[in-house]
């Protein structure tokens, strides 16, 4: 049984009453609605739409300060770093239009859970493994479309209303938004949308006590209120898609090609294996040194992306881009004050520019996209030769 009266939904699901308040991220309404909620149930539980990683985000706010930017360079995880930096940027930089904190509904409820004693429940699926299963299940024409509308939108200037932003919460709206996000990535709603509500059904339902509250995004009440009713494996849900091994077949096969024409040149005729090195080099250092350039690195990165290229090329476990960035972090580490103004500054490109952090990511993936294009023309240069030379 369900009744629904100004965004909350109340389910009596055997002894245990459940009560789903659906919120907008950026709505100070949202956050206001879930303390007055709170305060007046007087919960055994509060659940909020949240995992352990964005949890710690928000409770130790000033964590930014002691991120080892060599560390992200080595774990190969500066590309994520950017488009975390990036999409929460597009939130923030929305809730500053209405003059709220980000995700405040979620600070209030840990607080009003907090004050009253309740058991606090981190709901939702690790953003990782999110990330994972919808990366794994869109292919590559879905993934350069999904990259393009999330730079498009956050550097996008539209703005909108609050009454605009309240009508969202509205089932209808709901629909039609979901119904959107299905003709435009078929495969992205069931990772997003689908199995999150599947998994925060679980969460809630397995809460303690008599009397729970889920502060949710409005988008996830609708499948959690059918969700809510059966039983979901956790641990399925939290499994990540098996990593297809082309990727490192293709990754191998290239470098082994080169250096197999190369070698079979230089035995048949030195001089243009001598050609077909000095055009490995020249075109993948090149490249890579204009890639690091166009990130406006310090003259010693560009110089470490050229001579690094034609050498990481052949190594699909190593890449230009981590030598071109360590080199930058060196001899331009960034202050702890431009950690503490990235979500500010990641807002503009200009901000990416001026932010010696985002400058360093920026380094590293530009880089490493220059190295890229530098293989396939210098490999493709390399094989002229092979062929004119037979």
């Amino acid at each position: 049984m369900a009744m629904t009266e100004d965004n909350i939904t109340r389910l009596h699901i055997n002894d245990t009453e459940y009560i789903l308040i659906g919120t907008a991220h950026v709505s100070k309404q949202s956050a206001e609605q879930v303390k007055q909620v709170i305060d007046e149930q007087q919960p055994d539980a509060v659940c909020v739409e949240l995992d352990e990683q964005r949890y710690q985000s928000i409770v130790n706010g000033d964590a930014w300060k002691d991120t080892d930017i060599f560390a992200v360079i080595k774990q190969k995880k500066a590309s994520l770093l950017l488009m975390n930096l990036a999409i929460s940027s597009f939130q923030k930089r929305m809730a500053k239009q209405f003059g709220i904190q980000a995700g405040q509904e979620m600070i209030q409820g840990i607080e009003s859970a907090k004050e009253h004693d309740a058991e606090l429940v981190l709901a939702d699926r690790n953003i990782q493994v999110t990330f994972a299963r919808i990366w794994g299940n869109i292919g590559f024409g879905g993934k350069a479309k999904l990259l393009m509308s999330i730079i498009y939108s956050i550097f996008s200037n539209d703005t909108i209303s609050e009454a605009e932003l309240e009508k969202m919460k509205k089932q209808d709206m709901l629909d039609g938004m979901l119904k959107d996000l299905t003709e435009n990535f078929p495969k992205l709603k069931k990772p997003l949308i689908d199995e999150r509500d599947q998994y925060l059904a679980q969460k809630i339902k397995d809460a303690p006590g008599k009397k729970v509250v889920a502060v949710l995004g409005a988008a996830h009440v609708p499948g959690i209120k059918e969700a809510i009713y059966k039983e979901h494996d956790l641990t399925q849900l939290n499994k990540r898609p098996p990593k297809s091994p082309w990727p490192k077949i293709i990754g191998w096969s290239i470098p082994v090609l080169i250096i197999s024409i190369i070698v079979y040149t230089f035995m048949a005729n030195p001089e243009a294996g001598t050609q077909q090195t000095i055009s490995w080099v020249l075109w993948n250092g090149t490249f890579s040194a204009i890639g690091t350039a166009a990130a406006m690195a310090h003259p010693l990165a560009v110089l470490a992306a050229f001579v690094a290229a034609p050498i990481t090329s052949l190594n699909p476990l190593i890449a230009a881009g981590w030598f071109a960035g360590i080199v930058q972090a060196y001899f331009r580490r960034p202050k702890v004050s431009e950690f503490e103004t990235l979500s500010e500054d990641v807002a503009s490109l200009k901000g990416f520019w001026r932010n010696r952090v985002t400058r360093i990511l920026l380094v590293v993936l530009l880089a490493n996209v220059g190295s890229s294009l530098g293989t396939f023309i210098g490999g493709a240069d390399v094989l002229r030769l092979f062929f004119e030379n037979l």
